[in-house]
């Protein structure tokens, strides 16, 4: 590969995603370097005074300070705009950094948004705390009912938000039937993909405007770094996004960026695995829990729509036992293989309690609403072989009677 046929669209758009994953938006220096050099430097300097001038007035191509580009940061923003899809895409500091940003660049007072239900905590504090504090009307809706989002449609209506599959619920949205909504009343929408990641499923294809992630996820995949990233449209994200980022300064380090896109070079590899082992493990705790879901499984209630959507299940289970906090909590602790732990996508096997961690400062009334009950438990299921992980399971389960 010559030095920036990475960053060439024309030719990197013709690639599979595979070969994307891992060459993708490259920029090679003068010295030929085979993996992606880190450019730490917070500012770049300027062989005249008149250069400056050119490039902060967008005269002149280059770099002018780390808040706004860095040369790490850049490929790595290619290579995720080409492996969604997208003209463009702009990186952050950490998931939530991305979430807040596609919300608040594009939102005013006297707007009005229309979210799913079903989300992850924080996300959920946006919709429900922060954007009211700013004259920002929304509506949250159970994001499964297409009707619903007809439904909730006002004059005033800017943009769509939800997640599929959810967090930690595993609702399933309809990407296509919402979009379409969206598209008749001139809304735009924004998609978290960070459980599926672009390996499993391109919300854009499905009509999508934007999508956001937590590339600390399954992007980067190893539990090592935050990262976000928003991608859509260019006009939305050089016209709309930049300027919000530029001034309010979510900004990705070029060391995650560039720890990324080394995560990035295996995700395809990952997901993949990660997909079928999930389904084997889910297989197996569906007839040893009360309740067992993930998209992957027939018994899923919205299983022909994910596997319309996504090109495999996920990583992601969702268990139900009947005895509350004190048996969820039990079983965690009887686990000796799964961590407990609040991430998900990484290459450990991982489970929490959404209701005492990730989703703790909702509301009981917003738990109940969202089905995060108290015997409810998140699997993230890793690289482990499958069967290590089920037996983990099967001892775990027989100390709290199951």
């Amino acid at each position: 590969m010559k030095r920036k046929t990475g960053q060439d669209k024309a030719v990197a758009t013709q690639w599979r995603p595979a070969t994307q994953a891992v060459r993708g938006g490259t920029a090679r220096s003068e010295w030929g370097e085979t993996s992606e050099a880190i450019f730490l430097t917070s500012g770049y300097a300027y062989d005249c005074a008149g250069d400056a001038a050119a490039r902060f007035a967008g005269e002149q191509q280059g770099m002018t300070y780390s808040r706004l580009q860095n040369p790490t940061v850049e490929m790595l923003e290619k290579r995720i705009a080409l492996l969604e899809g997208a003209e463009a895409a702009r990186c952050m500091a950490s998931g939530m950094a991305a979430m807040t940003a596609a919300l608040l660049c594009q939102l005013s007072a006297g707007d009005h948004l229309v979210g799913a239900k079903a989300a992850f905590g924080s996300c959920r504090w946006l919709t429900d705390s922060l954007l009211p504090r700013f004259g920002i009307e929304t509506t949250v809706v159970d994001g499964r009912d297409t009707a619903a989002w007809e439904a909730a449609v006002r004059p005033n209506t800017k943009v769509f938000f939800f997640e599929t599959p959810a967090n930690p619920t595993l609702d399933i949205c309809d990407i296509a039937a919402i979009c379409d909504i969206a598209k008749k009343h001139g809304i735009t929408t924004v998609v978290d993909n960070a459980f599926a990641s672009p390996a499993l499923q391109r919300p854009m294809e499905f009509g999508a405007d934007v999508v956001a992630y937590s590339a600390t996820k399954m992007m980067d995949g190893q539990g090592r770094v935050l990262a976000g990233a928003v991608a859509g449209r260019e006009e939305f994200i050089e016209n709309t996004l930049l300027a919000f980022t530029r001034n309010t300064g979510p900004t990705l380090s070029a060391f995650n960026a560039w720890v990324v896109l080394k995560g990035l070079e295996t995700l395809d590899l990952r997901v993949k695995r990660q997909s079928e082992n999930a389904l084997k493990v889910a297989s197996f705790l569906q007839t040893r829990v009360p309740k067992a879901l993930y998209p992957g499984l027939a018994s899923h209630p919205q299983h022909d729509l994910a596997m319309k959507q996504m090109a495999a299940g996920g990583n992601i289970i969702a268990i139900f036992l009947d005895g509350g906090r004190k048996q969820a909590h039990g079983l965690l602790d009887a686990m000796e293989l799964v961590d407990i732990s609040n991430n998900l996508g990484d290459s450990r096997s991982l489970m929490t309690h959404p209701a005492s961690t990730t989703h703790a400062s909702l509301s009981d009334e917003v738990k109940a609403d969202m089905g995060i009950t108290e015997g409810m438990l998140r699997l993230s299921v890793g690289l482990e072989d499958p069967d290590d992980v089920i037996e983990d399971f099967d001892r775990a389960l027989k100390t709290v009677g199951l």
